[in-house]
């Protein structure tokens, strides 16, 4: 929902914007609130976007870019995300190109005459490039028609994705006082956003505050019973065999453990990770980019120069540090706005790691309590009994009204119990060995085990020795976990991660406050239809979306770049449904624009030509082209 009140400003301006969106981009109406912050940045005005990644950020700044005199430059943070970017700019007609260290000194040379001469609407640059004297000197003798300052979360040094050059773009309000600035992105919660306006100098920028919600997604969480990688197996063969999906794993030797797996398995997975040559690691996110059905398996250092539109799914086999980052990641699945799953298994060792990590860096006192506060959410997260869209929603500050009916908790409400009497017991068994051990051992304590180290410490002789045999091992555990997820216990990471009891068990303690817990599950999902699926309408319609696909393939392998910069999934699917029976027909479906139907209609209406209708003809008569 946008915070934004002013007027749109007055044609000819906006009907500028909107041909362009029509003809160039293929759309025929903009969506939430795309309207009104083009109209402000074409009015001159600085603005300050979140809205969920999918959701047409860069429209926003695109068209204003062409329609307004002179280049629009875009800050961008990843090579292969300008790439990206520029080529599907280029498909649909768009003067656009990059500056980065990929290109030869005579094609930066190229580019920077081209920007001279007023020959380019939008350039992609990386913030390091950007604040050299020598490109600096080159946009004062350029005419700018606005500055993007795309991923600005990055600016923020509690975020996920910190890089420090961006702090330095403030130099583009001292020194083009005059030019329009966008900072854009997908994650931020309300400090991270007071920090983007505090850095960037964008106090007086207007604020546009879409939802977070991605309703295409399906979140599944549970936890890691000791099979993580067979479920995840079994997760890829059942309800996304052939699809293109991301795996996370916390480290590189995990990573290439995984893919290694997943191979043996005949599933076709690339590890990446920063541990990699470089030629090795770009080549695998090209595979990931440019062909179908390739599974990634990575580290966080995969993901944020990610435009790949179709990736199904994304798991996690651990714990995400943050909500942030949790939602970052998980935003790289379905930005065609098609279904797709969060999958995630995770254990107590997860949040053990995760909190060595942050005790070993060199960050100061104030980010590592910051960081240990946000792990403490994502655990919490992770163990809510109610549904995860609202949670992950509230974090954001943004609201759903309902439950969502598309995630773990609403689909398979979880079983609680009143835990008041085994929570006891395990608190106390912390206690009476001296709050110095971790999960594992204190479960043995209370299962009565017989080992030597138990015996070494005299723990068979403490009252709670042998007093759990109610409960199994994996329960126990469970009750550690959530214990610590609701702040009745904490982990000492200098201490080996032995568990202390905080202030807030004494009432669990003393038995004046009940205390209900999730029971442990395993997460049995129903397959569910995938919505692009020609085949269960007619063997003529599932011929003609495989005819399609083979098509966009064959011409975007012939210019080497990936399938879905020809056309999205989404574009053929409705050519199928809709099946165009000439140009006029071809140009409203949606991203149809006029270049992309100029170069690519006569190929895309002779394939819906060949192949026979079984239904009753063209249903193109009379229906305008649905929103972008």
């Amino acid at each position: 929902m946008s915070r934004m009140t002013e007027a749109l400003p007055q044609e000819p301006a906006m009907a500028h914007a909107r041909e362009v969106l029509r003809h160039t981009f293929g759309y025929s109406g903009f969506r939430s609130s795309q309207e009104r912050i083009i109209s402000h940045l074409i009015d001159g005005g600085d603005a300050l976007v979140l809205m969920p990644t999918g959701g047409g950020k860069s429209l926003c700044y695109q068209i204003p870019a062409i329609v307004r005199e002179g280049t629009g430059v875009v800050i961008s943070p990843l090579i292969a995300l300008m790439q990206d970017q520029v080529n599907s700019l280029l498909q649909y007609g768009v003067r656009a190109a990059y500056l980065n260290s990929s290109l030869s000194h005579e094609e930066a040379a190229l580019v920077e005459r081209q920007l001279l001469q007023g020959e380019l609407d939008l350039l992609y640059i990386a913030p390091e490039r950007l604040l050299t004297p020598r490109t600096l000197d080159l946009l004062r003798q350029s005419r700018i028609a606005l500055f993007a300052i795309d991923e600005a979360h990055c600016v923020s040094q509690w975020g996920h994705d910190f890089r420090p050059e961006y702090i330095q773009l403030s130099q583009l309000h001292e020194r083009f006082p005059e030019t329009p600035r966008i900072a854009l992105t997908a994650t931020a919660d309300a400090p991270t956003r007071r920090e983007i306006t505090q850095r960037l100098k964008l106090q007086q920028a207007a604020e546009f505050i879409a939802s977070f919600d991605r309703p295409n997604i399906r979140y599944q969480i549970t936890e890691n019973d000791g099979n993580a990688r067979e479920r995840l197996l079994r997760f890829i063969r059942e309800e996304h065999p052939g699809e293109s999906g991301i795996v996370y794993c916390l480290s590189r030797k995990r990573v290439e453990e995984i893919a290694a797996w997943l191979r043996s398995r005949e599933i076709e997975a690339l590890p990446y990770h920063a541990g990699m040559d470089n030629q090795t690691r770009q080549g695998h996110q090209n595979r990931f980019r440019q062909e179908e059905g390739i599974v990634i398996v990575a580290t966080i250092a995969f993901g944020m120069g990610i435009d790949k539109p179709d990736v199904r799914f994304v798991a996690h086999l651990n714990l995400p540090k943050s909500i942030e980052a949790y939602y970052q990641e998980t935003g790289r699945a379905g930005r065609d706005g098609e279904a797709a799953d969060a999958w995630m298994v995770y254990g107590l060792q997860d949040v053990i790691t995760l909190r060595q990590m942050t005790t070993a860096s060199e960050a100061g006192e104030d980010h590592k309590r910051m960081e240990r506060h946000k792990l403490d959410a994502m655990l919490a997260f992770c163990e809510i009994t109610t549904c995860r869209r609202q949670a992950l929603l509230a974090y954001f500050d943004d609201h759903l009204e309902q439950p969502c009916g598309n995630c773990d908790v609403c689909l398979q409400p979880p079983q609680t119990w009143d835990a008041t009497v085994a929570a006891q017991m395990a608190l106390s068994c912390a206690h009476r060995t001296g709050q110095r051990f971790g999960v594992n051992y204190l479960v043995d304590v209370l299962l009565g085990k017989e080992s030597e180290r138990i015996k070494g410490f005299g723990h068979d002789r403490v009252s709670t020795y042998g007093i759990g045999c109610d409960l199994g091992a994996a329960e126990w555990r469970s009750v550690y976990r959530q214990l610590i997820a609701h702040g009745l216990l904490s982990v000492d990471l200098e201490g080996y991660g032995g568990l202390h009891l905080t202030q807030a068990s004494r009432p669990v303690l003393r038995g004046e406050t009940p205390l209900m817990l999730r029971k442990t599950r395993k997460m049995k999902p129903k397959r569910r239809a995938k919505q692009i699926d020609a085949a269960e309408v007619g063997d003529a319609d599932h011929a003609l979306w495989q005819a399609l696909r083979a098509l966009r393939l064959e011409l975007a392998q012939a210019q080497g770049v990936p399938a879905y910069v020809v056309f999205h999934d989404a574009t053929l699917m409705e050519m199928a449904e809709r099946r165009p029976r000439d140009r006029q027909q071809l140009a409203m479906i949606s991203g149809v624009g006029d270049h992309k139907l100029a170069r690519y209609g006569d190929a895309f209406l002779r394939v819906l030509r060949d192949i026979p209708d079984e239904g009753q003809g063209s249903p193109m008569d009379g229906l305008d082209r649905p929103e972008n």
